[in-house]
């Protein structure tokens, strides 16, 4: 039985043009390649949201998908606050390897302090 601690993410997608997708998952790397790859239906295939732009770690499930609703209830211009708070150019996170948890752009929710 495999002990080792898991990691959930929350990760913002973005489009050329800059519409933005958030979403969860347990496998950053691979979430990102199906999306880019158009593995995926819907809004973000509609869109062409194939840019990794922003994620967030997390060590339980519960808490990346409460973060996951709340970033989804933000306004628009509240998502782009926080992007631009660590990804000020928009730069894509997910060309070439994508990091477990850190890297511009991300927040390991782990190492915060709740406030």
């Amino acid at each position: 039985m495999n002990t080792a601690p898991r990691t959930y993410y929350v990760y913002v997608l973005a489009s050329i043009s800059r519409t933005v997708y958030v979403g969860v998952t347990n496998d950053l790397k691979r979430r990102v390649a199906e999306h880019g790859e158009g593995l995926t239906s819907g809004f973000t295939a509609k869109y062409h949201v194939k840019r990794l732009i922003y994620f967030e770690a997390f060590g339980e499930i519960e808490a990346a998908v409460a973060r996951e609703k709340q970033l989804k209830g933000w306004r628009r211009a509240k998502k782009i606050k926080l992007i631009e708070s660590l990804n000020p150019n928009w730069n894509d996170l997910g060309s070439g390897e994508v990091q477990k948890k850190e890297g511009p752009g991300s927040f390991d929710s782990r190492n915060a302090r709740s406030g």
